[in-house]
């Protein structure tokens, strides 16, 4: 089953479970088996570094705008040399870098001020913290991981261990239906703990494989088979078995807002990256929209060079030097947009039309 939902990554649970001979047990469990999307643009949008998609996109812009103006649009560069096309062009790149950056600024201010706040407010949020915490390690009779991705491997790990309990609980059961789909569903389980477990092992908070593995597990879609088997099965199921679900709905359950914390610290940390790099991409910006404006201005720029106007390589390069804040954004908020609406939803729900 492939999914990428347009809302949780993780919450792809297929509300039409039946096809044909029984319910469909397991399900794709990564990102890129449930995308309905290339490879490539999983790569593009998600996994490679945003510096050298900023550096493509630049490349593109640059090799775009020479192109079109040495051989499809000719004249372009005669109008650079004659007209006032230049002082017209990088003047309003000057004010937009300008714009841009102080919009940068309030960003970043934006996301510090969720770091702000009176006592009360800082109390209650470690509070939250702790309770969650205290939770998680008295579920495990052991204290929670305090580093991300360690945290997160835990709850897998013990994903992967209730569900194995589950199907030796089951494992002497008259009922035969009920074991081999407890058989299909910790296959699945295992399959996917294991590999996001080993994606998690080394991950780094601050980079983007944290959070690229925490997608990658599957959770809604079990959560809702453990309430589906607990339900269809209910005159087959004991008291043990029955607390072996309970418990490993109770995990599946606890990875789902552990993502998401994850997830939002991951945005503001992004966030005042993307905020140091624009202010430090502004900088020879605007050096360079500005030399433009003194130096050039409406004034010629002789010669050529590989058959292309002087004039044109250089207002191309000074152009794409401009765009530089610009081109951060994009790579940077591409990224998080596309985090952010694969992850609307927190929990068994599913809203990509793909994967109802």
């Amino acid at each position: 089953m492939s999914a990428e939902p347009g809302a949780d990554v993780d919450s792809d649970v297929d509300s039409d479970i039946e096809t044909g001979d029984g319910p469909d047990i397991s399900t794709a469990n990564t990102m890129r088996e449930r995308a309905d999307e290339s490879r490539l643009k999983l790569w593009v949008v998600l996994r490679a570094n945003r510096l050298v998609v900023t550096g493509v996109l630049a490349l593109a812009v640059f090799g775009s705008f020479v192109a079109l103006g040495a051989f499809i649009v000719p004249d372009f560069a005669g109008t650079l040399e004659s007209g006032d096309t230049k002082t017209s062009m990088f003047a309003t790149l000057l004010g937009a870098i300008v714009t841009g950056t102080t919009l940068v600024v309030t960003i970043s201010q934006l996301v510090i001020s969720q770091e702000n706040g009176p006592l009360g407010d800082q109390h209650e949020r470690m509070s939250n913290t702790m309770d969650f915490r205290a939770f998680v390690g008295d579920h495990y009779d052991e204290p929670a991981p305090v580093d991300p991705s360690a945290f997160l491997r835990k709850l897998v790990t013990e994903t992967e261990d209730r569900a194995k309990a589950l199907r030796d609980a089951v494992s002497d059961n008259d009922d035969d239906e009920l074991r081999e789909e407890v058989a299909e569903f910790t296959d699945s389980v295992t399959g996917n703990a294991d590999e996001v477990g080993d994606q998690l092992t080394g991950a780094t908070f601050g980079t983007f494989d944290v959070v690229f593995a925490a997608l990658n597990f599957n959770y809604g879609w079990k959560i809702f088979q453990v309430e589906r088997l607990a339900h269809e099965h209910a005159d087959s199921i004991d008291d043990e078995t029955d607390a072996v679900l309970s418990e490993l709905r109770s995990t599946l359950t606890m990875f789902g807002p552990a993502r998401e914390h994850i997830k939002t610290l991951y945005f503001q940390w992004a966030l005042i990256d993307l905020s140091q790099l624009i202010l430090y991409a502004a900088l020879p910006a605007l050096v360079v929209a500005g030399g433009m404006l003194a130096f050039f201005g409406t004034g010629p720029i002789p010669g050529t060079t590989l058959g292309v106007e002087n004039v044109l390589w250089v207002v191309s390069a000074a152009f794409t030097v401009s765009l530089l804040p610009f081109l951060l954004v994009v790579a940077y908020i591409l990224r998080i947009a596309t985090v952010a609406k694969r992850t609307l939803a927190i929990g068994p729900i599913i809203l990509r039309r793909s994967q109802r």
